[in-house]
């Protein structure tokens, strides 16, 4: 019988270890989880504001070759620097844009002294490329929506809708010339 007894304690004490094992991976499987999330969405925090960036550069290589749209384009523009802030990246490479001047990217149609793109000679079709560029940028971040963690995910939404409300009045404006 002390056979039987002393099996019995040996397998209480695998169960017991492999519990408290089980319980260590548990925290450290949470802890993994959590780093990945928080990398994952610092990548696409990152990626968001690189696509404000530009984005802000575009604004002001469009204002500064067509001077006549810069008026227009100053709350749109003022809204993509807020986005760019939101995302974090106040100040450094990619804030630096931001503080800059309408007519600091570009000298006139056609220049494309912002390095993202050649803006148009005509101002119809600055603020189409304008709107496009606003409209792809909102669709991948929708598309980021799913890897994203609730508060981000909120956040990529709603520039995401700001920006298609940008390419809705930016074609307005074009098509209206207003």
């Amino acid at each position: 019988m002390l056979g039987a007894g002393t099996a019995g304690l040996a397998a209480l004490g695998t169960l017991g270890a492999s519990v408290a094992l089980s319980g260590c991976s548990g925290g450290r499987e949470r802890e993994l989880e959590q780093r990945r999330a928080d990398e994952r969405d610092a990548r696409l925090r990152g990626a968001a504001a690189r696509d404000s960036a530009a984005l802000l550069r575009r604004y002001d290589a469009t204002a500064g070759a067509h001077p006549a749209l810069a008026g227009r384009l100053a709350p749109l523009r003022a809204d993509v620097a807020l986005h760019l802030t939101a995302f974090g990246a106040a100040g450094g490479t990619d804030g630096a844009s931001a503080s800059r001047s309408p007519d600091a990217a570009a000298t006139g149609p056609g220049s494309g002294a912002s390095g993202d793109a050649t803006v148009p000679e005509g101002a119809r079709e600055a603020l189409a490329e304008l709107a496009a560029a606003e409209r792809s940028i909102a669709r991948a971040r929708v598309g980021a929506l799913a890897d994203a963690r609730p508060e981000l995910a909120r956040l990529l939404a709603s520039v995401a809708a700001a920006g298609e409300v940008h390419a809705y009045l930016l074609g307005e404006r074009s098509a209206g010339g207003s």
